[in-house]
């Protein structure tokens, strides 16, 4: 064991020789090696470079220490190159490097970003990510070809004479691109694009600045591209279009070909059915013809309408057109059925499961163009607007709409939801639901008192021109009817304080029901003979008003009369008629024996029986002592009384 540890030993004691030796030697010539030691590589220890002591097999390139295990290497931000180290980096410093761009990986903006070198500055042209496309590795300025390629935007964003050099003033008007005429190599030998130019031919093709028509050119005012192109002057193609006289002018057999023997009979210009590149193949013109499609395309003269055809009397113009049968555009106003005939879902689209149900016919709605963008005709809808207008086909009340049962229509229009005639018939609340000054116009301040609705006089119409419903009047009628407010008693009235409803209807104010209860004047103040029904010519003469005797139901018969005078003797017994004692027809009485009035000999003097009349003495007494034949009886020295009763009906 010892003896192994004495062998182990040897080649560490040779190896810490020879190094030390080799450190201590400062005549060792390291050139000799191939690899001499230069700047900072000769302040470092052998062993950084030599290990374990083998001084043979050490690496000669830069990455073989400088990989970031023996030596410090890239580091995470080093460009991405795959070059070495000593092609830009020297022994003396890794600082100021000569940058060499041959060796570097990655596009020049992975580095000319502005963050890790310098990138393009704010007034560098819109191009792509690519500098080499028109800088070099020695110098970004004095760039001394650019890649147009590269270059985003359009020409003039730079030529425009101040960026870059632009049109000069005798350039071609033109508001085109610098590349439609010219290339990025040079701005001669430009190819110049007529389509380009926004003028016309003849202003730059008249002779003066570029070569206009010769002397033998035909004549005509059209411009030099109606027949020529822009590549040569020959082999140009003639534009008949610029002709200004009719084709028979030169096409008639001695100017320029003409009709043949065999041609089509017809008063119609060439034109009309050829073609200025051929005769051949010409396209028939219709318009030429005088009679209608059927007098021709009657399946004999020429195709007329196939087995499978549309039944239609319409002519076949209606539809077809004179370049193709096929392809026709359809005019249904030719057709005589209705839509329904076709369009049913057979023969040709009909309505879909999902159609408004209705049976108006499609043109009600739709046009002859397409179904949709339909012009929708509520006129035909069968049903009612809720059925649709129910907040889910279609857009129905809102939650602020008046609450009401009727239908849609009933206010709105199909034009357009605003501007509704409101109807009120279809409302189920009271008027003041609304009109109660908030949601709608209420009573005014001067309005009547009531609790009426307002359609007990108003109609939905207007507020004015109202049927005034007394009805619902609280107040009393001369509360309105004042002469203030509104019409009251006129001076000719019958003076009363009763309201006008004790006699008036709220009809009309003649035809009144008089309720004479309610007069607080004398009778005779109406019935005088003008205001109202007065005495006739025969009536009893009296100063006595009507009711004395009258009542206000009748006149007859006189039951109501009570004689109040104290000249009256007493209702007699028998019946005694008014005029048995008024014989003039008057209230004065014209007594018989004035003398005597007003006791019983006023009247009956002459009925006097003295013989039954005595007084002292048996001495007949004369009428002057018992001449109150009820009074005291008989003499004027009574000693009976009452001995006659003008109630008692006799003497």
């Amino acid at each position: 064991m010892p003896t192994l540890r004495l062998l182990l030993l040897i080649p560490v004691f040779f190896l810490s020789f020879n190094i030390q030796a080799a450190v201590s030697s400062n005549h060792f010539d390291h050139f000799s090696t191939g690899f001499p030691l230069t700047g900072k590589h000769r302040n470092i220890d052998c062993s950084s470079c030599h290990l374990s002591g083998h001084f043979k097999g050490a690496p000669l390139e830069c990455a073989g220490c400088h990989n970031g295990s023996r030596a410090p290497g890239k580091p995470a931000q080093h460009i991405s190159s795959s070059i070495y180290c000593d092609d830009c980096h020297t022994v003396n410093s890794w600082q100021s490097a000569t940058f060499d761009h041959t060796g570097v990986q990655g596009s020049c903006t992975s580095c000319h970003n502005n963050t890790t070198a310098t990138g393009k500055s704010p007034s560098h042209i819109p191009s792509s990510a690519i500098c080499e496309s028109c800088h070099n590795t020695v110098s970004f300025n004095h760039v001394s070809t650019v890649d147009h390629a590269e270059v985003k935007g359009s020409c003039n964003s730079c030529h425009n004479g101040s960026i870059s050099t632009g049109k000069s003033s005798q350039h071609i008007i033109t508001n085109q691109q610098c590349d439609s005429c010219h290339s990025t190599t040079s701005w001669k030998g430009a190819r110049f694009d007529h389509t380009n130019t926004a003028g016309k031919c003849s202003s730059c093709h008249n002779g003066v600045t570029a070569t206009g028509k010769s002397i033998s050119h035909l004549q005509t005012k059209a411009q030099c591209d109606s027949c020529h192109t822009t590549a040569s002057w020959k082999a140009a193609t003639f534009d008949h279009s610029a002709v200004t006289a009719p084709c028979s002018s030169c096409h008639n057999g001695s100017v320029a070909t003409g009709k043949n023997v065999n041609h089509l009979k017809t008063s119609a210009e060439c034109d009309s059915c050829h073609t200025t590149a051929t005769w051949k193949n010409a396209r028939f013109d219709h318009s030429a013809v005088s009679g209608n499609c059927s007098s021709c395309h009657n399946g004999n003269i020429a195709t007329g309408k196939s087995a499978s055809h549309l039944l239609t009397t319409a002519d076949c113009g209606n539809c077809h057109t004179t370049t193709s049968w096929k392809g026709a555009g359809f005019d249904h106003a030719s057709v005589s059925g209705p839509c329904s005939s076709c369009h049913n879902g057979v023969i040709a689209t009909g309505k879909t499961a999902s159609h408004v149900q209705t049976n108006a016919q499609c043109d009600n709605c739709h046009n002859t163009n397409t179904w949709k963008g339909a012009n929708f005709d509520h006129s035909s809808v069968t049903g009612s607007c809720s059925s649709c207008h129910n907040g889910v086909t279609a857009p129905g009340k809102n939650s602020s709409h008046l609450p009401t049962n009727a239908d849609c229509d009933n206010c709105h229009t199909t034009t357009s939801w605003k501007g509704a005639v409101f109807d009120h018939a279809s409302v189920t609340a009271s008027c003041n639901s609304c009109h109660n000054g908030v949601v709608a116009t209420g009573k005014s301040p001067s309005h009547l008192p009531t609790n009426a609705q307002c359609d007990d006089c108003h109609t939905t119409k207007t507020w004015a021109g109202a049927s005034f419903n007394h009805n619902s009047v609280t107040a009393p009628c001369s509360n309105c009817h004042n002469g203030v407010v509104a019409t009251g008693k006129n001076p000719t009235h019958l003076q009363t304080n009763s309201e006008c409803d004790a006699c008036h209807t709220t009809n009309s104010w003649l035809g009144a029901s008089f309720d004479h209860n309610n007069v607080t004047g004398l009778c005779s103040s109406c019935h005088n003979g003008s205001t109202a029904t007065g005495k006739n010519t025969t009536h009893f003469v009296t100063t006595l008003d009507c009711e004395r005797c009258h009542s206000t139901q009748r006149w007859k018969p006189l039951v109501l009369f009570r004689h109040d005078s104290p000249d009256y003797p007493g209702d007699h017994r028998t019946a005694t008629l008014c005029v048995d004692c008024h014989t003039t027809n008057n209230q004065t009485i014209a007594w018989p024996f004035p003398t005597y009035k007003p006791d019983c000999a006023g009247c009956h003097a002459n009925n006097y029986k003295s013989d039954e009349h005595k007084g002292a003495g048996n001495v007949p007494l004369p009428v002057a002592d018992v001449q109150d034949c009820s009074g005291t009886c008989h003499l004027k020295k009574a000693t009976k009384s009452h001995q006659h009763r003008a109630s008692a009906g006799g003497w």
